[in-house]
């Protein structure tokens, strides 16, 4: 296995937080965006907000400085406003979609100038089963994750031949604190509708996205890998 320098956005809890554990499990180096808080033990823990790019400049500095070229990037990061489309506002669309698709575009930029010089990178962007799925009350949401496919998807044509992948993980329900605070009769209901019949544990897309990054999975690009139980089927 190749040791990397990885950055994980929004890694002070849920998937991102299980994120830096794989990574840092695996033996690389890693660092974390975050607002508030700290990422796992053994990374290094940043301050940005993935909206300001004069934040993510003063971040990406800091872990080059500590840790080397970022060669791995994981843009994790995002923010939800549910609310049915007659009652959303439009800052309630724009603040989800700037922070789910422009933050991540944020993101993705500044790490690929250091991976067209080393010749090697991997951008995973995650993604959500509702961005191909659908869901009421998630018009902003759905829309932002959905368009994380076509951007890696432009990313591989741009990219692909200077050894760099884009993908896309898109994880369905997963035991975090905001599936724990759910009503039992709700969570009921969406596990009768996942074919696995549970949520899925933060470290299974930890797994996935941990595998994306590695040698193995080099000549994989502009892929849609769903961890969702069967519930999307991916499309």
């Amino acid at each position: 296995m190749t040791v990397r320098t990885v950055l994980i956005t929004g890694g002070n809890r849920g998937i991102g937080y299980a994120l830096a554990e794989e990574f840092i499990a695996q033996g690389h180096r890693v660092a974390v965006t975050a607002r508030s808080g700290e990422g796992p033990a053994g990374c290094l823990t940043v301050r940005a907000d993935v909206t300001d790019g004069a934040s993510l400049d003063k971040a990406y500095a800091e872990v080059e400085a500590s840790l080397g070229p970022i060669e791995v990037v994981v843009a994790n990061a995002g923010i939800t406003k549910d609310t049915l489309v007659m009652r959303m506002s439009d800052e309630e669309f724009d603040s989800v979609v700037d922070t789910n698709l422009g933050g991540t575009f944020k993101v993705v930029k500044r790490a690929v100038k250091g991976m067209l010089k080393a010749r090697f990178g991997r951008i995973i962007l995650i993604s959500s089963v509702v961005g191909l799925y659908g869901s009421a009350g998630q018009v902003n949401y759905s829309a932002s994750k959905s368009a994380l496919v076509g951007m890696a998807r432009s990313l591989t044509r741009e990219l692909g031949a200077r050894g760099i992948t884009a993908n896309v993980v898109a994880p369905g329900f997963i035991e975090t604190d905001m599936t724990a605070a759910l009503p039992e009769d709700q969570q009921e209901q969406y596990r009768k509708n996942i074919p696995a019949g549970r949520f899925a544990q933060p470290s299974e897309v930890a797994k996935v996205c941990a595998w994306l990054a590695s040698d193995d999975a080099g000549y994989i690009s502009g892929a849609v890998i769903p961890v969702d139980g069967g519930l999307g089927m991916g499309h």
